[in-house]
C-alpha cells in the first residue's frame, strides 16, 4: 500500500515556483517574481532586474539601487523592470496570451504593475507578500474587476 503524502495546494504550488524563480532576479534591493498561469500550466514566469542586455543590477547596472536611497524614494531612477512585467512581456514576446490568466507574485503589485495587469486581460492575481506602496494598486485591479487575494498558507491540498 502507498503511504499518502500531503500535496500542496495549486495556490501553494504556484507560489512555491514564483519564490523559486525571484532567486533568479537581479535587484540589489529585492528579489521578486510573478508566475502567470492558465488550466494549471505555467505559462510565463518573470523577475525582477535590468532589461536585457543591460548590466546587472548587482554589478552596478541601475544607479537607484547602486545608491542608498531609501526604499520607495528615487523609483524614477530605478532603471529594473518588474516581475510582472517582465512574465506579461515574456508572454507577449513568444505570442503567448494571458488573457483570463492568473498571476501569482511574490510581492503585491505596485500601481505600474497593475495597469499592465490589468490591460493584459489577466483575471486573478495573489500575492504572497504586501508591497508596502501598493494601497491604490490594489484598488485599481479590483475596480477593474481583477479579483486579487493574498495566498492564505492555511488551505489544504486540492486535486
Amino acid at each position: 500500500m502507498c503511504q499518502q503524502h500531503e500535496r500542496p495546494s495549486w495556490d501553494e504550488y504556484f507560489m512555491n515556483i514564483a519564490k523559486v524563480a525571484a532567486t533568479r532576479g537581479n535587484c540589489s534591493r529585492r528579489q521578486v517574481a510573478a508566475v502567470i498561469v492558465r488550466d494549471h500550466r505555467v505559462i510565463s514566469t518573470g523577475y525582477n532586474g535590468t532589461p536585457r542586455g543591460v548590466r546587472n543590477c548587482f554589478d552596478g547596472g541601475c544607479p537607484r539601487c547602486s545608491s542608498h536611497a531609501p526604499s520607495g524614494t528615487g523609483l524614477s531612477e530605478c532603471l529594473c523592470s518588474h516581475a510582472e512585467e517582465n512574465a506579461i512581456v515574456q508572454a507577449a514576446c513568444y505570442g503567448i496570451a494571458v488573457k483570463g490568466a492568473t498571476l501569482y507574485t511574490t510581492f503585491s503589485p505596485c500601481l505600474q504593475c497593475a495597469k499592465m495587469i490589468i490591460n493584459a486581460g489577466i483575471s486573478e492575481v495573489i500575492y504572497y507578500q504586501h508591497y508596502t506602496i501598493d494601497d491604490v494598486s490594489l484598488a485599481l485591479l479590483r475596480e477593474a474587476g481583477v479579483v486579487v487575494r493574498p495566498l492564505d498558507e492555511n488551505e489544504g491540498a486540492d486535486a
